[in-house]
């Protein structure tokens, strides 16, 4: 059995500065738009390993969930996966066909720093994203794609940014 965690993060063209160092004195420039234009990544992370599963998806809803679950349970047919997620509307959707080998449980409302997906998506955010205005969209999923290759390239890191201590106690 696989322990993973599962959520999706907006990511787009609209950004919000974020601090960084510069020399006494100076302020540094950073650009900053508003331009409401979105995608979805995906993700899914195993705390244990460091394995992880990406997916860029144009929204937020039950069917491009359906389309995650499907992928993850290709990804990784030996396995029988324990998804952990949250409560969001898409995950519970009646129109879900969970794979086999996928089961759902699902975390306690109000609880997203349970999930240690959400330390990927600030790495992502900060690593690849940090005071940059991306000039379309397919640059923002060209950077997603960077984003979640360092990710899964880098199992320690992930080990080490996601085994949170209830989780390590329990496996």
């Amino acid at each position: 059995m696989r322990v993973m965690f599962a959520d999706e993060a907006r990511f787009g063209r609209m950004n919000r500065p974020r601090p960084c160092w510069a020399p006494p004195g100076m302020r540094p420039k950073v650009a900053c738009q508003l331009v409401r234009e979105f995608v979805y990544l995906y993700g899914a992370v195993s705390p244990k390993d460091g394995a992880c599963a990406f997916l860029i998806l144009p929204s937020s809803n039950a069917e491009c969930f359906q389309i995650f679950l499907d992928t993850l349970a290709k990804k990784f047919p030996r396995w029988h996966i324990l998804l952990v997620i949250d409560g969001a509307g898409n995950h519970r959707a009646d129109e879900l066909v969970v794979p086999a080998n996928v089961t759902l449980e699902r975390l306690p409302p109000y609880s997203p720093e349970l999930n240690p997906q959400e330390t990927i998506w600030d790495e992502i955010r900060e690593k690849i994203f940090k005071n940059r205005a991306a000039k379309s969209m397919d640059e923002v999923c060209e950077k997603l794609v960077k984003g979640s290759l360092y990710i899964e390239r880098n199992p320690e890191l992930v080990k080490s940014m996601t085994s949170f201590p209830y989780i390590e106690s329990s496996l």
